[in-house]
């Protein structure tokens, strides 16, 4: 079978990948020009000699590289590559979004709701599709007050940034094609953090911004505490349970016209998650009462932004009102052992990474 992915050489993509060659796929990455360098490294990395596969192993012929971008029409492919994906390929993995939350109106619209369109369209070209595996987010749930589940999307909820209303307005486009008959199934993980076994990440961002700016603290650091935010959750997941989960999931059968929510059962909270961050990086923390809108304003000021190094759009998630659960995500993952770790038991992992690879910044791929 042959898989068609976008995203790669991005952080899911990349993992995804080599599951998807473990399990005999060929894989068609969709890559931007401006990537193409950094998609044959991974590429070679994935089915490199140090690997230690046997000669024989067909891996490193199974991952061919397309020039393109999801937010040209026809996926910026050139008619020959296409017609040739459109005869070849019988699974999509569209993973491809800009994951940023301070991302602007027209760039997080191109990427990732005209984007997510266009790759809808391709995979309705294709002939013997068996199913468009969808990677979407929990935050298309905004700022809905309590519980949002697997069966929620439209429920005139506000949004926080334009990163979660883009991936909303995405995902609105992805269910009206599964509900006129597209196999589909859609993936909404929480915050994604590194893997919680060697704090591997592609880029410091969300919390984040928190461990930086402690770990530059001279052990002591005072950070506002905005209303709400001792009982406000925050709901963060390591790669590899995200990976483990789509891995597992996209190849049962049942999961077609399925929603998971990738999330984490028993999150922390915002005190709870700081409370671990200052202890991990040995900084006393003093939490000073402020309202969060001179907060976000001041945050904003190019001074405090480069003293901090924290985005104002974090601020957002101090004192935000859902709860996120994964009723269906966890049934289905029953027996396999795939669940994530509590946010204690990797928080000195994630630090830790933190501290040995100060040279990876916050930036997302564009």
């Amino acid at each position: 079978m042959t898989v068609f992915l976008t995203g790669f050489p991005g952080f899911l993509g990349s993992a995804l990948i080599d599951r998807l060659l473990d399990r005999d796929r060929r894989v068609a990455c969709l890559v931007q020009p401006k990537y193409r360098e950094d998609a044959e490294r991974r590429a070679a990395e994935l089915v490199g000699d140090e690997r230690g596969d046997d000669p024989a192993d067909d891996r490193k012929d199974r991952i061919d590289l397309y020039e393109g971008d999801i937010t040209e029409p026809d996926l910026g492919l050139d008619a020959a590559d296409r017609d040739r994906l459109q005869d070849a390929v019988e699974e999509v993995f569209h993973l491809a979004a800009v994951y940023d939350l301070g991302v602007s109106r027209s760039v997080g619209e191109a990427v990732n709701v005209r984007g997510t369109e266009h790759v809808l369209d391709f995979a309705e070209s294709i002939g013997d599709l068996r199913r468009f595996q969808y990677v979407s987010t929990c935050y298309v749930s905004g700022r809905h007050d309590g519980v949002f589940a697997e069966s929620d999307l439209d429920v005139g909820q506000t949004f926080n940034n334009h990163y979660e209303a883009t991936k909303f307005e995405a995902e609105v486009a992805v269910q009206a094609r599964m509900d006129e008959g597209l196999p589909t199934t859609i993936y909404r993980p929480a915050i994604v953090v590194g893997d919680s076994r060697t704090g591997e990440t592609e880029k410091y961002d969300g919390p984040y911004y928190l461990v930086h700016f402690l770990l530059e603290q001279p052990g002591f650091a005072a950070l506002p505490r905005t209303p709400g935010a001792d009982d406000c959750e925050v709901n963060v997941v390591p790669r590899e349970y995200v990976v483990d989960a789509i891995d597992h999931l996209s190849a049962l059968s049942r999961s077609e016209g399925e929603v998971y929510q990738l999330c984490d059962p028993n999150p922390p909270t915002v005190a709870e998650m700081t409370a671990a961050f200052a202890e991990a990086t040995d900084t006393r923390v003093l939490s000073v009462p402020a309202p969060k809108g001179p907060t976000k304003r001041a945050l904003s000021l190019g001074p405090v932004r480069r003293w901090t190094g924290i985005e104002p759009a974090v601020i957002d998630y101090f004192d935000h009102p859902t709860r996120y659960v994964g009723a269906t995500a966890r049934k289905h993952l029953a027996g396999s052992g795939i669940e994530p770790p509590p946010f204690g038991s990797y928080v000195e992992t994630l630090v830790e990474f933190v501290r040995e690879h100060p040279e990876i910044g916050s930036d997302a791929r564009v």
